[in-house]
């Protein structure tokens, strides 16, 4: 049976390889039940999608592969710690655990500093850099409403 260990080195070795095909140096692979259902590397620049991190490409493909939003009974591995887009994306998964090998900040010395998103995070949104302005009395709360009152929604 294959351990935490041997599947964060499958992922660092993925990570390593991909940096040859041009994508950034991070892998994910997400696994369930000891085997790997998803793998993917980082594809910002071959995709030019900002989004296209390697745990957000492996949580789509494993999402895509089980027919499901909810990854709660998945193990992710990546070759980094998530950064703070990536982690809302594993909470909003439900996966319940994450093995890595590097941290943030040898992510930073790298050229990947996340920690002015951090930073960020914990401000309200008058305070941020980039201008977060909310106007109200706009219809967003009706629509809230009419999903607390939807009888078909799927929860998530």
């Amino acid at each position: 049976m294959k351990d935490d260990r041997t599947f964060l080195l499958h992922t660092v070795k993925l990570a390593s390889g991909g940096i040859e095909t041009g994508a950034g140096p991070f892998a994910a692979v997400i696994v369930k039940d000891g085997d790997i259902i998803a793998e993917a590397v980082n594809s910002v620049v071959l995709t030019t999608d900002p989004t296209a991190h390697a745990e957000v490409n492996a949580i789509r493909k494993a999402a895509s592969g089980l027919k499901t939003h909810d990854l709660h009974e998945c193990t992710l591995y990546c070759s980094c710690e998530p950064c703070p887009m990536c982690l809302g994306a594993i909470y909003w998964s439900g996966i319940r655990k994450v093995v890595y090998a590097s941290d943030r900040n040898d992510a930073a010395r790298a050229g990947f500093s996340d920690k002015e998103i951090y930073d960020e995070i914990s401000l309200n949104p008058e305070s941020r850099k980039i201008g977060f302005i909310q106007i109200e009395n706009t219809g967003g709360d009706q629509v809230f409403r009419k999903w607390v009152e939807y009888e078909k929604k799927i929860p998530y």
